[in-house]
C-alpha cells in the first residue's frame, strides 16, 4: 500500500512540476487546473478508483480537493436535495480549509514576509 501511495501521490507532484518547468503554465494555474480536473474526473467516476488504490496518495495532492469538492456536493444532494449543491463542498472540505486558515495565520504571526513594504 505504501508503495503505490508514494508512486501516485509523486508521480501527480511530478506532471505538475513538469507543467510549471516546460510550459508557460503558473503555480496558479497548475493549481486550478489540478482542482478542476480532481472535481471533472470524480464527477465522472473515475478518481474514486485511483483513491481506492492509492489513498493518501491520491487525496492529498491538488487533484484530491477537486475529488472531495464533488463528492462531498453529491454526498449532500442525495441527502438534502437542492440545497446539498451549496452545503455539500464547504461540509467536506471544511477541515483542511480551516487548517490553512489557522497555519497561514499563525505564520504570519511568527515571521515576517521578505516582500516590498515595510
Amino acid at each position: 500500500m505504501y508503495i503505490m501511495v508514494f508512486i501516485v501521490g509523486g508521480g501527480l507532484c511530478v506532471i505538475g512540476q513538469l507543467l510549471m518547468d516546460l510550459t508557460p503554465l503558473t503555480p496558479a494555474h497548475v493549481l486550478v487546473l489540478f482542482v478542476v480536473l480532481g472535481g471533472i474526473l470524480s464527477g465522472i467516476g473515475l478518481y474514486q478508483p485511483l483513491v481506492d488504490i492509492a489513498g493518501a496518495g491520491a487525496t492529498v495532492p491538488l487533484l484530491g480537493f477537486g475529488h472531495a469538492l464533488v463528492t462531498g456536493t453529491i454526498e449532500d444532494i442525495n441527502s438534502f436535495g437542492f440545497l446539498g449543491i451549496f452545503s455539500g463542498a464547504l461540509k467536506a472540505t471544511a477541515t483542511g480549509i480551516m487548517a490553512a486558515v489557522v497555519f497561514g495565520f499563525f505564520m504570519s504571526v511568527l515571521f515576517n514576509p521578505k516582500g516590498k513594504g515595510g
